[in-house]
């Protein structure tokens, strides 16, 4: 961004009661051709700000304007949101990992290091684990399920060859805080793990304690073959991350440091 040697991020900024960039703009600096495919990217901004009980409406403005004599769709976005759109961006994309690098240098001098989409991606994958466990007890509470934690030990026990609280006291974090040390691709297993364990239950009309606790462990241990094949690494021993909540903490502090840079 900063080092185009034309125009830098700081460039395209306008002000307008509050400091603003143009999501079109901003779709440009991160080499995304048309809103339609820029709006997946700003969507899953939207969701991080959701993630982190940060009001979107206020840092994702939809806005329309005149361009060329037509009025086309817009959003004016903060800075922070400005910088979450680029952290949810392709990192395939060498303008967004230049992005992802320009805000990582900015943020340093805030003193909050997130030098990446990976923590964000990861945030938001988490989430999605939290409701898709929320569906999958709902699930197997209607197909007749007596003994909850035992049918979700059984998922534990197929993928990991061991009960969560082994799981717990191996990595040394407290209870029911598993996922929040979870890289993004022990995550995303864990995701597929209770999405097809409820598809599958709902697909064969599985019952009962036992033939529940069958499936998940069943589905636990076909997970656990597709990880350890594409990564030669037992899903137990997947390298662990920085906590989430760390994270969440981090961003919070960027946004209200943000905040603060654009009052001045």
């Amino acid at each position: 961004m900063e080092d185009s040697g034309i125009l830098t991020f700081e460039d395209f900024k306008n002000q307008n009661g509050i400091i603003f960039w143009w999501a079109s703009d901003l779709m440009l600096m991160l080499g995304y051709t048309d809103m339609a495919s820029f709006q997946k990217v700003i969507d899953r901004a939207t969701r991080t700000f959701i993630t982190l009980d940060i009001p979107h409406y206020d840092n994702i403005v939809p806005t329309e304007r005149h361009v060329g004599g037509e009025c086309v769709r817009d959003f004016k976005l903060t800075r922070f949101a400005c910088y979450v759109t680029a952290m949810n961006g392709d990192p395939k994309k060498p303008e967004v990992a230049m992005a992802q690098a320009y805000f990582a240098a900015q943020t340093r001098k805030f003193e909050v290091y997130i030098r990446s989409g990976n923590d964000v991606e990861r945030m938001l994958i988490r989430d999605e684990l939290t409701d898709g466990n929320k569906s999958l007890a709902s699930t197997a509470k209607n197909a007749g399920v007596a003994d909850y934690a035992k049918f979700q030990n059984a998922g534990y026990l197929g993928m990991y060859n061991m009960f969560s609280y082994k799981l717990e006291e191996r990595r040394g974090v407290k209870h029911g805080a598993l996922p929040d040390t979870m890289g993004r691709t022990e995550l995303a297993a864990n995701l597929f793990r209770v999405t097809q364990t409820e598809e599958s239950i709902k697909r064969h009309g599985v019952t009962g304690q036992r033939d529940l606790e069958k499936t998940h462990y069943r589905i636990g241990r076909e997970v656990r073959r597709i990880v350890e094949k594409n990564t030669g690494v037992s899903p137990e021993n997947l390298p662990q991350e920085r906590r989430l909540p760390d994270v969440k903490k981090e961003l919070k502090l960027s946004y209200r440091k943000m905040r603060k840079e654009d009052k001045k």
